[in-house]
């Protein structure tokens, strides 16, 4: 049986941390889904096919994961995929909490959803996308933050 999993998130922009944690799932997994979710209630930066864009320019040569996005409950499209993994980052303590609780939630809704948490590596560790997004009004330096294949989609914003 195929083990597939899905790697939520608004990705506004993506970083270089959301990249590791893909590519450790790919250790861990035979398909990774990244779910862009179009969460309008966050307010995003980017517009939802632009998000897409910029994970699929990111992942570029990195076969056996796919982008998507979705507007439902997670665990809805996570049965849609024929998966029962959910991989979350955690980068600190302060994650940890927010992220048992979405966890737990959706257990609740679905026992056969499992949530795996990944750490990034130590030095993406300090990267998220609400740090790009308080540079990128400013034209602070952002391309050790986020994949390089992404800075022409960031470029005019």
């Amino acid at each position: 049986m195929k083990r597939i999993a899905i790697y939520p998130g608004t990705f506004d922009p993506i970083t270089q941390g959301h990249l590791d944690i893909m590519k450790r799932a790919l250790t861990l997994f035979d398909h990774v889904i990244v779910a862009v979710a179009e969460s309008n209630t966050k307010h995003p930066m980017f517009g939802i096919a632009r998000r897409v864009a910029m994970v699929q320019a990111s992942i570029e040569g990195l076969s056996r994961i796919e982008v998507k996005s979705f507007d439902t409950l997670l665990v809805n499209f996570v049965r849609e995929q024929d998966a029962s993994i959910i991989i979350r980052g955690l980068r600190a303590v302060s994650d940890f909490e927010y992220e048992l609780q979405m966890g737990y939630a959706n257990s609740s809704l679905d026992k056969t959803i499992e949530t795996v948490y990944l750490m990034p590596s130590l030095e993406y560790a300090f990267v998220s996308s609400s740090v790009v997004r308080t540079l990128i009004p400013f034209h602070g330096k952002i391309d050790h933050l986020v994949p390089a294949a992404i800075l022409p989609l960031i470029e005019g914003i």
